[in-house]
């Protein structure tokens, strides 16, 4: 990617600040408490992608801050990775009433501000958690039991990512003997990172890209690629940004609605 770490964080708070405010879907605009739009380094290797804030993360505008979430910092750090290291989004920024499932036309109306993320943090793997954003960032209907573990090269708007799709941490909370898997499929992340990054497909023409075109399409551009094998996964295709020091930090500009607290990014 060639713009600089702190061009991208700049655009990430411009993303930011258009969800904060967002009204595409009446029901959740209407009940939400905040809009959790997703926390972590910016120049982040690997991004988790979940389902949607539960009322813990509506009330501290932060993703997985519950039980969820503390199983979460404790697998990452099994494999010597901390919250700090990983940026951390969901499907739907806002939560829905009783945590009920997202509905097909709200994940239609959020996933422009996923694929934005993705294309400005331009993490080398993501791991997808649960069904949700399995299916979302796959286009495919194969449920997370049927590919969790398997990593695989896709393209997800402008942006080539490898794609690791594993349980939400949730499921071992409800599901005990389900920790063991979890673990295993978190086992093979650092060599997955090890890997060469994908390589990024060529930037459209000036002439191909219409104006006020969002930064992604809305959809992927491309159908999966074929799994990768079991560790250790030789790359399908061949570059994204090398990791850096930086961290997302909200400039001083920013509205009140979009306060430094209530996004929670470090």
């Amino acid at each position: 990617m060639s713009t600089t770490a702190s061009v991208r964080r700049e655009a990430l708070t411009e993303v930011f600040a258009r969800a904060s405010v967002c009204e595409r879907c009446p029901e959740l605009a209407a009940t939400r408490h905040s809009v959790v739009f997703g926390a972590g380094n910016a120049d982040a290797d690997l991004m988790f992608v979940g389902e949607a804030p539960g009322a813990n993360e509506d009330q501290q505008g932060l993703p997985f801050v519950g039980a969820a979430g503390k199983l979460l910092e404790k697998l990452l750090g099994e494999i010597g990775l901390s919250r700090s290291d990983v940026f951390i989004a969901n499907v739907l920024k806002c939560r829905p009433p009783g945590n009920r499932d997202p509905l097909p036309a709200e994940i239609e109306n959020c996933q422009e501000y996923l694929l934005e993320q993705v294309a400005l943090v331009a993490p080398r793997v993501i791991c997808s958690l649960g069904n949700f954003s399995t299916k979302l960032l796959r286009r495919d209907p194969a449920g997370i039991t049927r590919v969790h573990g398997q990593a695989e090269v896709l393209t997800l708007g402008r942006s080539a990512v490898r794609l690791y799709p594993i349980f939400h941490p949730a499921a071992a909370l409800y599901t005990p003997r389900m920790l063991e898997t979890l673990r295993e499929d978190f086992a093979r992340l650092p060599e997955l990172l090890e890997l060469p990054a994908p390589e990024q497909p060529p930037a459209p023409a000036p002439a191909d890209r219409g104006a006020g075109e969002p930064l992604d399409d809305a959809a992927p551009s491309q159908a999966p690629a074929a799994v990768d094998p079991a560790p250790p996964a030789a790359p399908r295709t061949v570059a994204a940004d090398t990791p850096s020091t930086g961290r997302f930090a909200l400039p001083a500009e920013t509205p009140a609605s979009a306060s430094s607290d209530q996004l929670g990014l470090f």
